[in-house]
Parts: structure tokens; sequence; C-alpha cells
């Protein structure tokens, strides 16, 4: 299996070698040069074990550059008994309604869906690392939960060094503890003075310096990283398996970057039966108004909201759906974004579009309305819910359309993480797990960087055991 990138400027590469890099040197996103075909196997992801389906889909997008020894120990680690996951089934599913359900993705060490790529992504880069005696510089942006993720799956790792950019002032006090009272040496969380779209294209612009990126040795965790999105992609396979009747299975993602929306999608490619792919937004609603209008365009500021991990203007992998959609063209896909980068935005061509709204639909919903839905769930169900899966229900809890076979919305946060807003809908403050209790005891260690990608970049050379 071999990774092309979706602006055409490239050589192909392996799936170690795009996972290390992250992203492509020309500037886009790895994908596979041609999707593989799980066939019938698929419709048996939803009776057996979370590894073992892992460890299938792993293989179809690693092909040889991966041992069957290897896969088995990346995919048990990850998701075998001992792993950090608190329940063996790894992602819940948990009935609401006759034809709707909760996807319970916050069972990890970080009490995020992060969790699930990150715990993945840790043993595949050991495997890779210590295959070539190589150390890696990993740097992160976060809108909140990525950055946790990252940190509680990296910070053991003695061949890596973790560098997590988070907004200043714009993660909930939890989200910000996992990142900087982990006690991991080889972690460095760094407040930027910033949104989330500052820390990303600061993070974007460190692989751009293909001199800097070369001396760092330098990888990214965001979902920009194709392993991210394969390991992702598993809890839709496993959950359309199981739910599958005669039609397909819909889903309802609350969406920020657009990964985990298009995880979906890939698991669609490689045979799962999904219909239509809900992308439920905050006020940031950069995703539905594309589909509405056809005109990808950011704000000029991301607005802060109560759900912050959502509060995303520019979606990174809304990029490898343009190149699908527009015939896999690596020259149109360029172009496009390059006019994002000079101008802002770019209209999406119609017959792209069209694909795109096939697939996709996406709504967009206020905090009021995202409060009102908290309580709701709570009074209905007895459940506490964080306000991004919050934000699912307001997109989409009202549309008779999306009851016709099952719905699936994703649970993507633990509400602890966000206790405040919880409570405030409840009257009920969530407590945080037993493994991560004393959170708000343990020592911080944060530096503050300005919104400037040199002083990021020299802060990383002083510091990265990876730099040559």
């Amino acid at each position: 299996m071999r990774y092309i990138s979706t602006r055409g400027q490239a050589p192909a590469v392996s799936f170690i070698d795009a996972v290390l890099a992250g992203m492509a040197p020309d500037g886009g996103l790895y994908v596979p040069e041609s999707w593989p075909a799980l066939g019938a196997w698929v419709r048996e992801a939803g009776i057996r074990e979370y590894a073992s389906v892992a460890s299938v889909v792993l293989q179809a997008f690693a092909g040889a550059d991966l041992t069957p020894k290897e896969l088995h120990t990346i995919s048990t680690r990850a998701y075998g008994a001992d792993s950090r996951f608190d329940t063996p089934a790894v992602t819940p599913l948990i009935q609401l309604g006759a034809n709707h359900w909760l996807l319970d993705l916050a069972r990890g060490p970080s009490l995020a869906f992060k969790d699930i790529a990150m715990q993945l992504i840790a043993p595949l880069y050991d495997c890779a690392l210590e295959r070539h005696d190589r150390r890696l510089t990993v740097v992160c942006a976060t809108s909140g939960d990525t950055g946790g993720a990252a940190v509680e799956a990296l910070k053991r790792s003695d061949r890596v060094d973790l560098f997590v950019l988070l907004p200043k002032g714009r993660v909930s006090e939890v989200q910000r503890r996992f990142m900087t009272a982990s006690g991991g040496q080889n972690v460095y969380a760094v407040e930027v003075a910033g949104d989330f779209d500052d820390c990303q294209a600061i993070v974007k612009s460190l692989f751009a310096d293909r001199t800097f990126a070369a001396n760092a040795q330098l990888s990214g965790v965001n979902s920009i990283n194709w392993a991210r999105i394969v390991a992702q992609s598993v809890y839709f396979l496993r959950t359309a398996s199981a739910l599958c009747g005669p039609g397909a299975v819909d889903f309802v993602v609350p969406s920020g970057n657009f990964g985990d929306a298009f995880a979906g999608h890939v698991a669609k490619q490689i045979g799962a039966q999904i219909g239509r792919i809900g992308l439920a937004t905050n006020a940031n609603d950069i995703l539905p108004r594309t589909l509405q209008t056809g005109r990808y365009e950011r704000a000029a500021r991301s607005h802060a909201t109560l759900s912050p991990a959502m509060d995303i203007q520019v979606a990174s992998n809304f990029e490898r759906l343009v190149f699908e959609a527009t015939g896999r063209d690596g020259s149109t896909t360029a172009s496009l974004f390059q006019s994002l980068s000079q101008s802002g935005g770019f209209d999406v061509p119609d017959a792209a579009l069209a694909i795109m709204r096939r697939e996709f639909a996406g709504v967009a919903s206020s905090d009021e309305r995202t409060a009102q839905v908290i309580a709701e769930i709570h009074a209905e169900y007895g459940a506490l819910i964080c306000p991004h899966t919050a934000v699912g229900f307001a997109s989409f809890g009202d549309e008779p359309a999306w009851f016709d076979h099952p719905t699936v919305f994703l649970a993507t946060a633990h509400p602890a993480k966000f206790p405040e807003t919880v409570e405030a809908a409840t009257g009920v403050k969530p407590s945080l797990p037993a493994h991560c209790a004393d959170l708000f005891d343990r020592a911080e260690r944060i530096d503050t960087l300005p919104n400037d990608t040199e002083a990021v970049k020299r802060f990383i050379q002083e510091r990265s055991r990876a730099w040559s």
C-alpha cells in the first residue's frame, strides 16, 4: 500500500513513512493510492473483539509495512485486555430509543474520543522508531482534547519529544491539566497567545519549513496524520456492522477539524454500510456553510463557545474530502487550497459539491440550544453528556428524517471535562473517574509563547532530543 499527497506534488510513500511524516512535503495530506476492500468480513466486525477488528483494518492500510506479529502487538497494546480503556468494549454502544443510539468514545485515559487513535499511534510509533533506531519530534495543535490524548499516549516514550500548542484561555481547566500535569519529562505544553486556528497555522508552518522539519525529525499527531483516520474508522465500521439490518446506519458527528467525520467516510469506502454522516457544529459553522452555499470560507476569528474543542474555522481534513470529491485531482485540490491561503476561501466545484451533499449534511447550533439539550438528555435518560456531544443532538435530534433507520450519535468526551457547563445545565457536577481523580493535585509544567512561528521553532530546537 502506497500513499500519495492530496496536492499531487510529492512522491508516493509507504504507510510507515506517511505516519512518521504526518504531512506531505508539498503541503498536502496523505491518502492511500487506492481503497482496500475488506469484503464479506465487514459484516462480522460487529461481533468481534475491538483489537481484532483494529488489527484487520490496520493490516488493510499498512500492507507489508507491518508483520503479523507487529500488527498483533500494536492492536493488543492499544485495545486488548491490558489497554488503558476502562471497558473491554472500548467504545460501548448505548440504545436511547427505537432507532437512535449513543456511541461512547470517552472511556480512555484522557476521557475523549481522541484516545482511541492516540493509543494506537503510540505503539505504532514505537515499532517504527525502534526498527530504524530513530527519535522523533512530535508537534500537536489542540483545541482541547487532542493534546491531552497525545500526552497520555506518548508521555512514557523514550524516543519521542512531544510539543503541544494550546490556545491560551480557550480550553477547559480539566482539558488543560491533562496536558500540563502529566509528569512526562518528554512533554512540553505550550500556551500560544491566539486561538486554535493560530496554533494549527504554526504547526503547518513548521512542516512547510523543510529544513526545520528535517532537522527536528518532525511528525504530527493531529488528525492530519493518516494513522489517526485509520484508527477512528474502526469504530464506525464495527458499529455499522453491529446495527446494520437491511439498510445502512447514519452517524451524527460533532465536528471541528473534520477528522472524525472523514474517518466515517473511510469506513464506508472499505465496505461499512454507512448512509449519511451528519456534521454537527457550534457557531464555528464553516462546514454547514460550505454544504449550504458551496463556498468554503473562514471567518475572521473563531467564536468561543461552550464546546471549545470545536471552535475551529479551518477544518484541515476537509482537504481530503475535496481531493476525493474532485476525482482525486491533486492539481485542482492544490489550487483551491492555495486560494484559501491567499484569499481566505474558495468555491467548491459544482460536481464535487453534489458528491459531498449526498454523503454529508451539516447543521450548526447555538450555545443556548446546546445547554438545553444537556438538560433534556439528563432529564429523559438520567445521563450526563459533554457539550460537544450535546451539539450533535442539538443539531440533528429534531430531524425526523435521521430516524428512518439506525442513527448513531457520537459521544466525544466525558462530561467531567466540562463540569461547570454540565452543572449549570443539570444541577449535577460530574466527577472525574478514579484514575484521574487527583488531576488537580498534580504538579503542572507549562510554557507561554507569542503567536509566532519563529518563537516556537526556537523553543523546539532548544529542547528536542531528535534535533540534528
